[in-house]
């Protein structure tokens, strides 16, 4: 697969990464040894960009690959919803010990929301700092936020930005209010323009465009201004859809089987705000007990229309 500069690093990173979220136990919870496989047969075919997260619980699944592919090259990025120096400082640390890593290659400020930065600002330090140090390689920050990607493009420190983008603009924010992906975009071009690399995440907007396969990879691969697209993925076979995308070789009328797959609504996310329930056309979203927003998968249609409603891009399909 094509290797493109990532920015101003020094990384040379395959132009579709690996989102590794999927494969753990918030989405499809594999065997560690199921998913390490799947990262395995994904480095095979070129790919050599992989996210995780310490939110994610999926550092197990890459450092089971790395001892199933000890010669493989590959580049890490992680992230952590750290506040204080001291809890990032720890974040770093667990990622070197879970992954078996003396150095991260990236290390991010997790879903950076507006103001967050200012409030943040110990944990930013600590990256700072184990940048100097030589811990991390590249820092930054990941967010749903185009705002925060527009503000990101005039900090120094900035090494790389992980925005979410998609044609339908699905989880795109400004501020307390959302907003479209033409203004993601303006943002993405001025951290591109500012030298900082920028990979993509969310083009299916948490698997709710998987029904226009294509068209969603058309517009993010579309993007001069987009180094790397991190696509989530939970098996081999999804693996080679993107390959038969990537090299032209998929039939134009191609759309992935996605029958299968539910909607869910990430706890660790929602904010019990009632507008996926208001939204839902066949009552199949209710409160739980602990007030926050579920499916009841007997009801639920599968229409995606809660996914729009969303302010946060809590509701995903698996």
């Amino acid at each position: 697969m094509l290797k493109v500069k990532l920015g101003n690093t020094k990384f040379e990173v395959s132009r579709a990464g690996f989102g590794v979220l999927p494969i753990g136990p918030g989405q499809l919870a594999l065997p560690v040894d199921e998913g390490a496989r799947i990262i395995c047969y994904a480095i095979k075919q070129g790919i050599n960009f992989f996210d995780t997260a310490q939110y994610y619980h999926t550092y197990p699944y890459l450092r089971k690959a790395l001892e199933m592919m000890p010669e493989s090259e590959i580049i890490i990025s992680s992230k952590s919803l750290a506040e204080t120096y001291d809890e990032m400082m720890e974040a770093i640390a667990h990622a070197q010990q879970s992954l078996g890593r003396d150095v991260i290659d990236i290390f991010l400020m997790h879903e950076v929301r507006t103001g967050q930065l200012d409030e943040r600002a110990g944990a930013w330090q600590a990256l700072i700092d184990a940048r100097a140090a030589g811990t991390v390689r590249a820092i930054g920050l990941s967010t749903h936020h185009a705002d925060v990607t527009q503000l990101a493009a005039s900090i120094p420190e900035v090494d790389v930005v992980f925005p979410l983008i998609n044609y339908a603009g699905l989880g795109i924010r400004w501020e307390s209010g959302p907003a479209t992906a033409d203004q993601m975009m303006e943002a993405i071009r001025a951290c591109h323009a500012a030298g900082k690399g920028v990979y993509a995440m969310k083009a299916f907007g948490g698997g709710n465009l998987t029904t226009t396969y294509q068209k969603s990879l058309d517009f993010v691969f579309g993007q001069p201004e987009i180094d790397s697209v991190m696509i989530g993925f939970g098996s081999a076979s999804e693996i080679d859809d993107l390959i038969s995308y990537m090299s032209g070789s998929m039939a134009k009328d191609y759309n992935p089987d996605t029958s299968h797959k539910k909607i869910h609504i990430n706890q660790g996310d929602c904010l019990g705000c009632g507008a996926c329930k208001a939204r839902c056309p066949n009552g199949a979203i209710f409160w739980n007990e602990k007030g926050l927003a579920q499916v009841d998968q007997s009801v639920c249609l599968t229409c995606g229309y809660c996914s729009y409603a969303c302010p946060v891009r809590a509701i995903i399909m698996y």
